[in-house]
């Protein structure tokens, strides 16, 4: 059986006030910049940011192909928790197996994803995301790199937007 604590747990600390890292991960013109692992690019995002709110993603290869992502969200409190159910989706955004995408996935049963904006003072906010997967199913499919590499995009852009804002 699969524990709560097995969960795949990624954090970062940036250098911006939680408004702003919130804007970063949920405007759609942003998410469209940081999404995907290292030479991904994300040309689809829709968001619909509310408890019941739908959400589609799509992320291109650097060789064309795209992979969609696909969910609802749970729970909003803003600047402070997004509660979400992510699934890989078709091109329509329905449920789709990972293994048809040759990706190993073991889910935790009744978990969601869940990200987390720590306010810590002085500008600084600490971003968790809690993946609803173990951490070693995450490790042995990539997905626990893809995520570190989505991080550091998401740095970028989110630096970008500070200096803007």
């Amino acid at each position: 059986m699969t524990h709560e604590a097995d969960r795949m747990i990624v954090s970062r600390i940036y250098n911006a006030p939680p408004a702003v890292v919130w804007k970063a991960w949920t405007t759609p013109k942003y998410f469209m910049q940081w999404w995907g692992p290292k030479g991904f690019t994300c040309p689809i995002c829709r968001i619909d940011l509310r408890p019941g709110g739908k959400f589609f993603y799509a992320m291109q290869s650097p060789d064309g192909q795209l992979f969609y992502n696909a969910g609802e969200y749970h729970e909003i409190v803003l600047h402070q928790k997004i509660v979400l159910s992510m699934y890989f989706a078709d091109a329509e955004g329905n449920k789709i197996d990972p293994a048809t995408l040759g990706i190993e996935h073991e889910s935790i049963e009744n978990a969601h994803d869940t990200v987390l904006f720590e306010d810590l003072g002085n500008g600084h906010t600490r971003l968790t995301f809690i993946g609803n997967e173990t951490m070693q199913s995450a490790a042995e499919s990539g997905q626990l790199e893809g995520m570190n590499q989505i991080l550091e995009k998401f740095a970028t852009v989110l630096a970008a937007l500070t200096q803007s804002e």
